[in-house]
Formats: structure tokens, sequence, C-alpha cells
């Protein structure tokens, strides 16, 4: 049975949302449409010629990736080069292209908390802070009888998440009372006649960014023709997210036993250490940022990191690095596919929750494209 493109970005975005994104990335549906059915999902690190001759042979409907394909704009789109043929081949095949790279950089649960968590690192806080958002409250009242279908919607729509928890909400039983006129159209009661009804206030917490989708879902689910609801501002701390993660090891390590499990963990061949040349032995407080990270060192030293990771550092960073007495360690741009793993461990738990019946595979091509002699 197929899915909707459609209501699989959704999803998809509830735990990934676009506004996350920094200014300017490319972020979204790169390459053909999402107004179709979709049967087979594949999750890649980047979409290269390769990848997209895969994805051909395993008539995948739908790729999503971290690196955005099209990163730069393209002079002319042709079948003669091989970048700009793999455009043509993806339009050709309808295989659609989406990408969330800053994104799943910046959510909580995202990549940089799982190379935390592959480290060992206990996360404290961001590196880089890059946004925050307040909070609203919506009260909603409904017929008893449709309180646990609205509070199931709310949740599904994102309201209700705070901290650790999901679908949070306090409800309240009393008498809603109206009149309906000649030109109403009431779920309950008669034109001209005062009603009585058993009525349940709702009442859940969201952030702003989330306000549309909420009152989308009340509506959808209100039995009736004009619900009474009430929207607030809310004077709560505002949610903040950022780039990168600040963490500690449970006890202090020698640098040169951590980089040992930085190549293990990843699987590395090699890397690149920046050493200043009074460097600590011992490291405790790791600052890590997945990709090109390069010019958040100066966050990683007001942060007090022992040790900071991040790749495609580039010579004269180095040097200031190095400058500033601060130990870093490039493991390369493509430590980034573990996201591959695990987004298709989330998406095979959003099928499940969602009663889906389509495939999700994972790319098996290797798009770095360094090696180590």
């Amino acid at each position: 049975m197929s899915l909707h493109a459609k209501e699989f970005i959704a999803k998809f975005e509830t735990f990934c949302p676009l506004w996350l994104a920094e200014e300017g990335d490319p972020c979204g549906l790169h390459i053909g449409t999402l107004d179709k059915k979709i049967q087979r999902v594949m999750m890649t690190l980047d979409v290269r010629p390769e990848v997209v001759e895969e994805a051909i042979a395993k008539d995948i409907d739908l790729i999503i990736a971290k690196h955005p394909p099209i990163f730069r704009s393209i002079d002319c789109l042709v079948s003669d080069d091989p970048q700009t043929k793999m455009y043509v081949d993806l339009l050709k095949n309808d295989i659609a292209v989406y990408a969330a790279h800053t994104n799943m950089d910046i959510i909580w649960d995202g990549l940089n908390d799982w190379f935390c968590e592959m480290l060992g690192i206990n996360v404290t806080n961001y590196l880089t802070e890059t946004h925050e958002v307040e909070f609203k409250k919506l009260a909603v009242y409904v017929p008893t009888e449709y309180s646990q279908k609205m509070r199931q919607a709310l949740g599904k729509a994102g309201a209700g998440t705070q901290g650790d928890y999901r679908n949070t909400s306090y409800s309240l039983t009393g008498i809603g009372r109206f009149t309906p006129n000649e030109k109403a159209h009431p779920t309950i009661g008669s034109s001209n006649q005062e009603e009585q009804v058993q009525e349940t206030r709702i009442e859940v917490i969201f952030p702003e960014t989330k306000q549309e989708k909420v009152l989308q879902a009340m509506f959808s689910v209100h039995p009736y023709e004009e619900p009474a609801y009430d929207l607030l501002p809310l004077d709560n701390p505002p949610q903040s997210f950022g780039l990168g993660r600040v963490g500690h090891l449970d006890s202090p390590v020698e640098i040169e036993d951590f980089v040992q499990k930085v190549k293990t963990t990843f699987q590395l061949d090699g890397l690149r250490l920046v050493q200043p040349n009074k460097a600590k032995k011992m490291i405790q407080t790791v600052a890590i940022c997945g990709g090109s990270g390069g010019k958040f060192y100066p966050d990683a030293l007001k942060k007090e990191a022992d040790v900071y990771i991040t790749g495609d550092v580039s010579y004269h960073t180095a040097h200031d690095m190095q400058a500033s007495g601060l130990t870093v360690i490039d493991p390369g741009h493509h430590i980034e596919v573990v996201c591959v793993n695990k987004f298709i461990e989330k998406m095979e738990e959003w099928k499940k929750e969602e009663g889906w019946s389509i495939g999700f595979f994972a790319s098996t091509v290797n798009t770095n494209p360094f090696q180590f002699r």
C-alpha cells in the first residue's frame, strides 16, 4: 500500500522542522514533486551519480539526503556532464529528492547528539545558539465525548511537548451553554433553543512555530461549526536551539587514547589533529560540531572545551586554533554518514506508529571522496 509523499514529509518535518535550518541553507524539496504516492524511500548522506544509479536500480520513489544536492545554483541542465546528468536521471525516473541539512544538525536528538552518544559524551549544552522559540497555550472547549480525539489530534500536531515528555495536557470538565440562532447549523441542539452540554476544557502548550498546524488540527476534529478556544502567549522561558554540542566524558582520558576512540568509533583510516605547543595531555570537556564547523572554534573556547571535534578545518584556521591553545580533532566531513542508519531507525518507528506499509532503504554507496594511503 502506497503513502502520499506529503504525508511522509509532514511526519519527517515534525521531527526535523525546516524552520530550524540556518538562514540561506537550501533545505526541503530539491528535485521532483511531493504530490505523488510513494512506496520506497531511500536515506543517503550525499546525492551523487552512483547514489542515483542505486536509487533507480532499487525503484526508489523518494530520496532523503543530509546534504542538499543543489547547494549552489546550476548554470545549465545538460546530460553531457555527470553532475547535471544525475538531475536529469532523477527527473526521468520520477525520483523526488528532499534535503535536511543544518536543521538535522540543530534538532535535539539529532546528528550531533548521536555523535556524542557514540563517543560517550554526556551532553550539557549546544555549542552555538541559533534559535529561540516562544511558547503559547491553547485552551479549547469540546463536548466531553470528543475530548480524547481532540487530545490525540493536538498531540500529533506537536502540542504538549515539554522537555522529555510529549502529549502533555490538562483537562477540566464543566457545563457549556449556548443558543443557536436561525442561521446556525448546530451539531447539538436546535435553533433558538438554549442548550446545555457537558464539555471538557483541554489546555496544551506548544512552540509558536507550530501554531498554524495546531490550530488546523483543532478545527479538523472539533464537532462545532464555531469552536470556543483561547490562544495565549506565555512568559515561560523560550526553548533554545543551537549547532554542535558540548559535554563531558565520565572521567578524564589522555588525548591520544581519545583520538584512537574517535578513529575506532567512526571507522577511520586516519584523521587530522591540531595541537598547541602546550596542549593538555588529559581531556574531559568535549565540543563537537559535525560537518564543516571550523568557524565555531571560538565558541568551543568560550565553553572551556579541552578538545573540539569538527571537519574540514582549513590551513589558516588550524593555525588560529593552535595559537588559541585549543586541541582540535578533524575526522572529516563524512562521519555524518551515521545519520543514514539512525534515520532509517526513526522511519521504521514512524511506520509502526502510523501503520504505513512502505519500505525504507539505507544507501550502500560510499560517497567519501577521500582515501588515506
